[in-house]
């Protein structure tokens, strides 16, 4: 009896999980349909799973200057890479010292570090800082140093875990075999947090993956554009000629622009690479964040 009250309670637990996840993918999937399909039959259908019509013309209208996204999605891929690597690294170079008990000025860093999480020195001071201190405006650095490359919350998790995760046994034991500051960190203590660094890593990657604004803020120059705000800038743009009264010229070419299907095709280019490299960061996740918030 209680075999069978287990193996029900199991395939319940399936059936709610596969729900879950139908309504989940649903909304993908109804997205990148709809990408795909005719412009007119959309318009008098309404949105569908199953459409009568398909169409590429979306995607045709966003590549009819294939050149222009391509360079936004390697700008992108460029930017979303290096401040990456170098943010997971400026993170854990400021939390690994912070979880250490014999470190001196651990207290006063941590307050700094709440500190810049509850208060900011406004939108002005911050642009001025950038362009004319710093005067990176125009470059690939504006779309990786403002608002990005150090977070205050990242820092914490990271602190988090090393000081709940790593024991401070072995790293006694490292410098009694002699072991240096930076090898105890690149060659164990690196090693040992995979799964937070993984963790940090997915939320850092979506993070410029998806950011638009430094481009809105600092980016004048067209082949610096990031992904996001190209395809904001078109969608923009198409909503002006839809909402500005013109003439005949101006009718005909609305009649040629697929309004609502470029929405969804504009989406799917904006979440289709990110979604494929999700699954690899997947299972380290959950362990990253729950060893990091619950002490061993």
């Amino acid at each position: 009896m209680m075999k069978t009250n287990t193996f029900n309670m199991q395939w319940l637990l399936h059936l709610i999980f596969i729900v879950y996840v139908a309504i989940t993918l649903i909304p993908l999937l109804l997205v990148l349909v709809i990408s795909f399909t005719d412009e007119r039959t959309l318009t008098l259908n309404g949105y569908s799973l199953f459409p009568e019509k398909l169409s590429f013309a979306a995607y045709t209208f966003l590549f009819n200057d294939s050149s222009v996204i391509l360079n936004a999605y390697l700008v992108t891929i460029f930017v979303t890479v290096i401040g990456t690597s170098v943010s997971l690294l400026l993170c854990a170079l400021y939390a690994y010292p912070l979880s250490r008990k014999d470190f001196p000025f651990r207290t006063s860093l941590t307050f700094y570090v709440f500190f810049t999480m509850l208060f900011g020195g406004g939108l002005v001071p911050w642009y001025l800082v950038y362009t004319n201190v710093l005067s990176i405006n125009d470059s690939l650095l504006a779309l990786i140093v403002p608002n990005l490359l150090l977070s205050g919350f990242n820092i914490i998790i990271m602190r988090t875990f090393f000081t709940n995760t790593i024991p401070p046994e072995l790293i006694e034991c490292a410098q009694m075999d002699g072991a240096g500051e930076f090898r105890i960190f690149f060659q164990i203590i690196l090693r040992l947090s995979l799964p937070v660094l993984a963790t940090i890593g997915l939320f850092t990657t979506l993070a410029y993956w998806n950011d638009w604004w430094n481009s809105l803020i600092f980016i004048s120059n067209r082949d610096l554009y990031s992904l996001q705000y190209l395809l904001n800038k078109i969608l923009m743009d198409i909503n002006v000629i839809f909402n500005t009264p013109g003439n005949s010229n101006q009718t005909k070419l609305l009649t040629l622009i697929p309004h609502e299907t470029v929405r969804m095709a504009m989406a799917v280019l904006g979440i289709g690479p990110i979604l494929l490299a999700y699954p690899f960061f997947q299972k380290y996740i959950v362990q990253g964040l729950t060893i990091g918030a619950v002490k061993g």
